[in-house]
């Protein structure tokens, strides 16, 4: 062995390999094109490489440099193949999920002919030798970590995931809570975590005595640094005990202050979880933990503004859609909205942006029901707003039993009203998609007019495929008023779902999603959201609606609206007839109608409630429909006509006698009448606690409810239907008209005591 100081022999000299493998230092070669070709073991080490993986030839962003970052390595790599050294640092997320700030230098590679080949990368973890250029290095990465993220919790966590463990072992940030100072970030080196009801934990209200160093520092508004009698002030015993055991060294306070007030506090330790050149903190340590405890009270504060901002803004945008949906009698719906992220815009910072999606479930006449998914072009207060107008319009239309295409044709005009000046001159029209859809659960027919959305995804007990829409017209608002052309005409088509079907309605905010570092691919993102609709195809739809709003990863650049419809048919009945509009078949029709309800179960007080309203307007479809109406009178006898009185004859409980009730109409000659259009149809349906109660006739004219006087022969029967039913209404049909009224099977005393009854069960089974 050659003596200290002696040159090498020859046969002793070290291999140049050799050197680089026991080196402890990284290093790490990777070609003009960024692609990794060599690293020694201890460059393993410290980017974490996961054994087993051959890493050649991926890229070198690929080793787990942070999203933030990967500019900056960019930039670096263009730098060096120009022929310039670099050195700067950069943070990277180790195989074992923890982040590190790494110190690198980077010098061009070149070969025998002086050109260069690639780049020599060496590097090591910053921080842990205490150098100051190094300690500025890290204020710098602070700030730019912070002034990216304006999420309350992404901000506290991540200035503890930046300072540990490479500037402290422990970090603590402690916020007011109007009096309280409430421990919000408590984050250990080396995965280690303080014995429970020692040291304070996130969420508890924290009390420092009179003497401990934080509490001076929230006195004097100045970073305090503690070192000899760190331990004689701790809080509690236990905390001491703990404090001594993992070895606490020295402690920096500083007070978090922001446009003159007092947010809380950010407290740093040193301690024996992690290995490090220094043990104590200095004065320069506490100006530079002053310095980052300003930026990240700057950071906390404009966190919370944005959160109030943005919270304030969902509230908005919530409010304008509907929170639940009453009970639809063969459907089961499901439904989320999820609003977008932040939006970035050039010049005015990040700002919180409420969107346009919007999605309904209708009510209808009958039991049926009007589905609705749409999107306003856009994002801002702007579009939210023309969205809630148009829900509102839509559902006004929608109740009013208007088609689907006529409702297309009106949200068309209306949304070319709610232009707002282009600072041109002119006026922006925001383009809307919309799909309307009436379900009829009974036939499971579904009527729809579609003004330029997705198709959505029909999902059977088979298969999980786009459904097929006959037609599909313009988006909404898409010609400006006065613009040359044809007028948009919407159009809408009739389809028959399987039994079981589901349909799951979506925004494209759910497929535009952006990967990171990459673009939207929206044909992608449906394979990959029927794929995983397909895997719970079986369950229910709050199961489906979860796993599609969650199926597509990546960035939310848009705001997302989903509708998940299961169709079913239980508890559904129906019944109809047709019947000659003569007097003589009122009867009929009430008995049919009689039976029926008794057949249902429905209870005797309600099904004579709802055969005495049957009655009501099916006499008045038979007088209306007759050549010359007969006036009809309600006296103490009873119902009369044409002066004829009422004989109170009754054939069963719900019996009425209108035999006579137009014994004028029915004696008019009606030799040129056509049958046909002198017949009327009685359909009931039954719902899970509902029944209902249409009629069809062949007259276009819709009823009204008439103020009838004290002394007026009739105009009362449709007020009967008023003040009886749940809900009544009439609408027109391509071939007359429909009037229909809602009946609950049971009273308001049976649901009452069936409740009760329920409860008794309950509690009769034990505790749940």
């Amino acid at each position: 062995m050659t003596r200290w100081g002696e040159p090498f022999r020859e046969s002793d000299a070290l291999a140049t390999a050799a050197v680089v493998d026991q080196a402890q230092i990284a290093i790490v070669v990777i070609d003009r094109f960024s692609l990794l070709r060599y690293w020694n073991p201890f460059a393993r080490e410290l980017f974490g490489f996961v054994d087993g993986r051959d890493y050649v030839g991926l890229s070198l962003l690929d080793i787990g440099i942070h999203e933030s970052d990967r500019e900056h390595a960019s930039q670096l790599a263009r730098r060096v193949l120009r022929g310039e050294p670099w050195e700067g640092t950069f943070a990277v997320l180790k195989g074992d999920a923890n982040w590190i700030h790494v110190r690198a230098q980077a010098v061009p590679l070149r070969n025998d002919e002086g050109e260069i080949d690639g780049i020599t990368l060496i590097a090591r973890e910053a921080l842990r030798s205490g150098r100051v250029e190094e300690q500025y290095g890290l204020l710098e990465r602070i700030g730019s970590r912070l002034a990216s993220s304006l999420e309350f919790d992404s901000t506290v966590k991540g200035v503890a995931g930046i300072l540990v463990p490479q500037f402290a072992d422990h970090c603590f940030i402690d916020l007011y809570d109007h009096e309280r100072l409430v421990r919000q970030v408590s984050v250990h080196a080396e995965g280690w975590s303080p014995p429970a009801r020692t040291w304070y934990e996130v969420g508890d209200e924290v009390h420092y005595t009179e003497r401990h160093f934080v509490t001076q520092a929230l006195r004097r508004l100045e970073t305090v640094v503690s070192g000899d009698y760190l331990l004689e002030n701790s809080p509690n015993d236990r905390s001491n005990l703990v404090s001594r055991q993992v070895g606490v060294t020295s402690a920096i306070a500083a007070p978090l202050r922001a446009r003159g007030e007092v947010l809380g506090v950010l407290t740093l330790a040193l301690s024996g979880l992690s290995p490090r050149q220094k043990s104590t903190y200095g004065g320069f340590d506490r100006d530079l933990v002053g310095a980052i405890a300003s930026r990240v009270a700057l950071a906390i504060d404009n966190a919370r503004l944005f959160e109030e901002e943005r919270s304030t803004a969902l509230a908005f945008q919530n409010s304008l859609l509907p929170s639940s949906f009453p009970q639809l009698d063969g459907l089961t719906v499901a439904h989320r909205y999820l609003p977008a992220g932040p939006l970035q815009a050039h010049g005015y910072g990040v700002q919180t942006q409420v969107g346009g999606d919007f999605y309904d479930a209708i009510p209808l006449s009958a039991g049926r029901v009007g589905l609705v998914i749409g999107d306003v072009e856009g994002r801002g207060p702007h579009a939210a707003a023309v969205m809630g107008q148009l829900r509102a319009a839509l559902r006004a239309f929608a109740q009013a039993d208007r088609e689907p295409a006529d409702i297309l044709r009106e949200l068309d005009e209306w949304v070319r009203q709610l232009g707002q000046p282009d600072g041109d001159g002119g006026t922006w029209i925001p383009s809307v998609s919309c799909l309307y859809m009436v379900y009829d659960a009974w036939s499971r027919e579904l009527s729809y007019a579609n003004a330029g959305h997705a198709s959505p995804l029909l999902v059977t007990s088979d298969t999980v495929e786009t459904l097929d829409l006959e037609v599909t017209d313009r988006m909404l608002g898409v010609r400006a008023r006065g613009a040359a052309g044809e007028d948009i005409v919407y159009h809408q088509a009739d389809l028959r779902l399987p039994i079981g079907a589901t349909l799951v309605l979506y925004t494209d905010g759910l497929v535009d999603r952006r990967p990171a570092g990459g673009r939207p691919d929206p044909e992608g993102a449906l394979l990959r959201l029927a794929e995983r609709v397909t895997e719970v195809a079986d369950k229910d739809v709050e199961q489906i609606a979860e796993a599609a709003v969650h199926s597509v990863p990546g960035e939310m650049d848009d705001d997302t609206a989903l509708l998940v419809v299961r169709t079913h048919s239980d508890e559904l009945a129906l019944r109809e007839g047709w019947f000659q509009s003569e007097a003589s078949t009122v009867g009929e029709a009430r008995h049919l109608a009689a039976n029926t309800f008794a057949e249902w179960g429905m209870d005797r007080d309600q099904a004579e409630l709802a055969c005495l309203l049957v009655s009501e307007i099916v006499t008045n479809v038979v007088i209306h429909a007759t050549p010359h109406p007969v006036h009809r009178e309600f006296t103490g006898n009873g119902v009369m006509d044409s002066e004829t009185p009422f004989d109170g004859g009754v054939a069963d409980e719900f019996d009425e006698d209108w035999t006579d009730l137009l014994e004028e109409a029915a004696s008019t000659d009606e030799s040129n009448e056509d049958p046909a259009e002198k017949e009327f149809l009685l359909r009931l349906r039954r719902g899970a606690s509902a029944v209902w109660v249409e009629v069809f006739d062949h007259d276009l004219r819709l009823p009204r409810i008439r103020s009838a006087a004290a002394d007026d022969e009739g105009g009362r029967g449709l007020y009967l239907v008023e003040q009886l039913a749940a809900r009544w209404g009439s609408r027109p049909t391509p071939d007359g008209k429909a009037v229909w009224f809602e009946m609950p099977m049971h009273g308001e005393d049976a649901e009452e005591r069936a409740d009760e009854d329920r409860t008794e069960g309950a509690s009769a089974e034990g505790p749940v």
